[in-house]
């Protein structure tokens, strides 16, 4: 089994300069006859540099970014960007992207950056690569990177897995997510459901019982272990009572929002508001410490 997974570790290992490493730039002619040193750590002025047309993540943390920023500003750029030169005094961004719109917000004028040699295809996959290494990415932006992989790279599943360091089944069940519902993706997107949840919902086959049940779990908060039961009972042609919301009328339904968004208001925080057809039920009302509890306590009027 070790031996198997080292060739796999190995290229992930080697990260970005495996796919940069000694790359002819095919297909751009023009990059061999450019004048001056094509390889190497350089100062490079910033308006001197264009971003990555392959970048594949469109949002950036605004807050993030200007923590980044202020860092920048004390400390200095630690880890170099990477470019690639395109003409005199023109380079294209291959990574770092948050380093180079914080270096903007912090002022710099200049940014150190390792000028390598990569085509349009490797520019493309590198910074799909990249991103997916990145530890806070979530689960919907993984599964498109892996889709952009596969079609726009030309690669298929097995070297994908090779690519990223992942098996074939862990590929797969991201890019599963590609084919759920717009909008139980875009509570992917948002960390409204984890993984576990998405995963779980993949397996119900009707789309109006997947969003049926994807409602259930963002309004009553269900645990994934909890999805995947209802899930398996639901398939069985079992529960099928347990797994429909119950039926409400409209009126109810914006009453007991109207209700929690009140309730809410009152105890400052998040709450959650569940109940029945027979009005059975319960209210959940979170805190984030003992001052937080205290703070509710004083509210009921108990302390």
């Amino acid at each position: 089994m070790s031996d198997s997974k080292s060739p796999r570790k190995n290229a992930l290992g080697r990260g970005l300069g495996a796919l940069l490493e000694d790359s002819p730039a095919k297909g751009k002619g023009k990059d061999n006859l450019l004048d001056g040193p094509k390889s190497g750590i350089f100062e490079i002025p910033l308006s001197d540099i264009q971003v990555n047309p392959y970048q594949p993540r469109i949002h950036f943390d605004k807050e993030a970014l200007q923590e980044l920023s202020e860092s920048i500003r004390v400390q200095g750029i630690i880890q170099p960007i990477t470019v690639r030169k395109l003409d005199a005094n023109e380079y294209q961004l291959i990574s770092g992207e948050r380093r180079f719109q914080a270096s903007k917000l912090a002022g710099l004028t200049q940014i150190p950056a390792y000028v390598r040699t990569a085509t349009d295809q490797q520019m493309l996959e590198m910074a799909l690569i990249e991103n997916i290494q990145r530890e806070n990415l979530n689960a919907l932006e993984i599964a498109q990177s892996y889709q952009r992989l596969l079609v726009e790279c030309n690669l298929k599943q097995e070297e994908l897995g090779d690519r990223v360091g992942k098996n074939r089944t862990t590929v797969n069940n991201y890019l599963r997510l590609l084919k759920l519902p717009p909008s139980i993706q875009d509570a992917i997107r948002e960390n409204k459901i984890s993984m576990g949840h998405a995963r779980a919902l993949i397996n119900i086959e009707a789309i109006e019982k997947q969003l049926a049940l994807f409602n259930r779990i963002t309004s009553e908060e269900l645990s994934v272990r909890k999805v995947e039961e209802l899930v398996k009972a639901l398939n069985q042609g079992k529960g099928e009572k347990e797994t429909s919301i119950p039926s409400m009328s409209p009126v109810r339904k914006y009453e007991l929002s109207k209700l929690q968004q009140q309730l809410a208001s009152h105890f400052g925080t998040k709450v959650v508001l569940k109940t029945d057809p027979k009005n059975k039920g319960e209210i959940k009302i979170p805190f984030s410490s003992a001052t937080d509890l205290n703070r509710i306590l004083e509210i009921l009027d108990i302390i």
